[in-house]
């Protein structure tokens, strides 16, 4: 069995209130036995830091994710650079921009994101960046913040963009978007690849793999994106498996 990285998986939301446990174990059981689970508001992070610390292999990350602006107020960025200094985050995440959904002030998205950012690069930590709608922006502001390292999570961008992010040292995130046949521009980008640039996540509980269209989606869920890369690009799922493994302990600093 392969040792797999989920780089994105949100173990905290209510999806999984009724069998957490359960949900951890079978992605161990599938090999996925080191899980990165980003917050997304200041009322999350005291319960990831709580998950993580009951479940070995899980880490912890803290932001204040964009689309959840409405929950977020300026003392926050203050609070949480108080909580990275106190707890010990593997990432600053999940943060970002978010230019897909209708009514989220885009002035307050960059002021939050600015000042996160900030943080990362003050502690350096790697950032977890959600970039929907806004992946131009998101790759200007962090070439112009310098001295940043991180994943966009759940790419969805083109060839030109990721190389971009490539030059800055920045990883791609790919999940479950892949494995349908119609993403065909997300399914080239990832056959053709830099591998020490890829990571692999499940974004669970969302984003389910064209296998489970419709299904809450699960971080044993993993191993189905690591047989369609492999698939995708002709080599063994081993070292797929090695490879996405090594990226995700040296950009996050996994025991």
């Amino acid at each position: 069995m392969f040792q797999l990285v989920d780089s994105h998986v949100h173990l905290d939301d209510r999806a999984f209130a009724d069998d957490r446990a359960a949900v951890i174990e079978r992605a161990c059981l599938a090999g996925v036995d080191r899980m990165v689970v980003p917050a997304v508001d200041a009322g999350s992070w005291p319960k990831i830091r709580d998950l993580c610390a009951r479940h070995a292999g899980l880490y912890p990350a803290y932001g204040l994710h964009p689309m959840f602006l409405s929950q977020h107020a300026p003392k926050h960025v203050e609070a949480l650079s108080s909580w990275l200094n106190e707890n010990h985050p593997v990432a600053v995440g999940e943060i970002g921009l978010d230019f897909h959904v209708d009514g989220l002030d885009r002035e307050l998205q960059r002021h939050y994101f600015a000042g996160q950012l900030q943080l990362a690069r003050e502690r350096d930590l790697p950032v977890i960046v959600h970039a929907r709608g806004a992946l131009e922006e998101v790759t200007l502001t962090l070439r112009r913040s310098g001295r940043l390292r991180g994943v966009v999570h759940s790419f969805s961008g083109s060839e030109q963009q990721a190389r971009q992010l490539w030059a800055m040292g920045f990883h791609l995130g790919i999940g479950g978007p892949v494995t349908y046949e119609r993403a065909q521009r997300l399914r080239r980008i990832v056959a053709q690849m830099p591998i020490e640039f890829l990571l692999l996540e499940s974004d669970a509980p969302d984003q389910s793999a064209a296998a489970h269209r419709g299904e809450r989606n699960e971080p044993a869920c993993v191993a189905e994106v690591l047989r369609c890369i492999a698939a995708l690009r002709g080599e063994p799922e081993a070292g797929i498996a090695a490879a996405t493994t090594a990226n995700a302990r040296r950009l996050f600093g996994l025991g």
